[in-house]
């Protein structure tokens, strides 16, 4: 009988043996595109989960089956494990020196996505039978007005409802309470295209603010906020993840009910890491971070996404095929619905872009018509597509 051949032993990355630890990759924007080919990458306009930039799906390809040489996938790692924790605390100070994130803020990396926080956060910030002030601008306002409800009196200080959701009513025209616990409202809604273009003053009053869709593309100043909190699937990573940026002198404010689970000062106080956090959909946030800090900050995505925005509306504009009827004033950014002059050619239109590579550019069931979510892994060559396409399909159709 022959004796069986040993097994074949694994051949071990040499970068296992560096001694400092650090990770032995090229930066994002050097990666090799031989794993991908990416001429086969579409132009996706989708609202969420959104675009990532190419450079991060590549560099997360790259450490899929092996992280720094520890044959090992960052799925696979323990969240306790100094490795993960380093991957963790670079995510934070990054998104801290993007956004100029004061000492006196606590950043936490939860789970349950931004609806989540229309409970946590009146849980956390709303006393017994206290009173809160919402602004509801659309959908995304709306569904925060109706979960706060469920935990005390909520005044509607300001709708847009009588502007047809179409703009936004100055600060003049607002009741707010006298005794409200904070100020909540959406800086910009996602479905309908609606976006605040300043910052509502609301003197000792924490204002509280839905940044899902904006946040990171332009400079923000943390310190005219309580609290910041954001789905990540827009402009930071993958779903499944909220960052919550909130003023450490609001936390430990939970009421009793308020589950464990759902309680700033616990999340605080362990590292939003109470319980196993979603560690990869955090790790790939980190990549964005990183990725956003080599194209030159949130300085750099404003030009950016000025030069998008400018260059979409500004051909809507000057068509009588296409229409955009948000107020200019209170036109998003990051989210561009449009629609056709004959909406029996919604459907031929979809088509023709899907062939072209132009994808999920179909407006939300409850507003119709089109949308172009352009957040910043989006480049501008995705804009001048999609232009070019629309000046055809119009001189086709028209």
């Amino acid at each position: 009988m022959m004796t069986p051949a040993p097994p074949k032993r694994r051949r071990r990355n040499k970068q296992r043996n560096n001694p400092s630890g650090a990770a032995m990759v090229a930066p994002l924007t050097d990666q090799s595109r031989a794993r991908v080919d990416v001429s086969k990458r579409a132009f996706n306009f989708c609202a969420g989960p959104a675009a990532l930039p190419e450079a991060v799906l590549q560099r997360a390809q790259a450490e899929m089956l092996d992280w720094n040489g520890k044959g090992l996938s960052v799925m696979e790692m323990s969240h306790r494990s100094d490795d993960y924790v380093a991957i963790a605390e670079k995510a934070e100070q990054d998104l801290r020196d993007l956004l100029s994130v004061p000492s006196n803020y606590k950043v936490l990396f939860l789970q349950g996505g931004a609806s989540q926080q229309f409970a946590e956060i009146p849980l956390n910030l709303l006393p017994e039978n206290g009173t809160a002030d919402y602004i509801e601008t659309g959908i995304w306002s709306k569904k925060a007005i109706e979960e706060a409800r469920r935990f005390g009196n909520i005044n509607i200080a300001a709708s847009a409802k009588p502007y047809d959701y179409l703009a936004i009513p100055g600060q003049n025209d607002w009741s707010l309470s006298k005794d409200a616990a904070y100020v909540h409202y959406a800086s910009n809604e996602t479905i309908g295209g609606l976006q605040f273009d300043w910052v509502p003053q609301t003197g000792d009053v924490p204002l509280v603010v839905d940044m899902s869709s904006d946040i990171l593309s332009r400079p923000t100043d943390v310190s005219q906020f309580g609290l910041i909190y954001a789905g990540a699937q827009k402009n930071i990573g993958p779903s499944g993840l909220v960052v919550v940026i909130v003023r450490e002198d609001l936390l430990g404010r939970a009421r009793s009910s308020c589950p464990t689970m759902l309680d700033y000062k616990v999340s605080a106080d362990n590292g939003s890491m109470y319980n196993t956090p979603a560690t990869y959909s955090w790790y790939l946030s980190g990549l964005v971070f990183e990725w956003l800090k080599e194209q030159g900050g949130v300085e750099a995505m404003e030009a950016r996404n000025r030069a998008k925005k400018d260059r979409l509306y500004g051909f809507i504009d000057s068509s009588d095929f296409y229409s955009n009827p948000i107020s200019v004033n209170a036109r998003s950014w990051m989210n561009v619905p449009f629609r056709l002059a004959d909406e029996r050619l919604d459907k031929a239109f979809l088509a023709g872009a899907d062939a072209r590579g132009l994808l999920n550019l179909k407006g939300h069931r409850s507003v119709g018509g089109m949308r172009a979510s352009i957040y910043n892994a989006l480049g501008q060559d995705a804009v001048e597509a999609l232009v070019s396409y629309m000046a055809e399909f119009e001189k086709e159709h028209a």
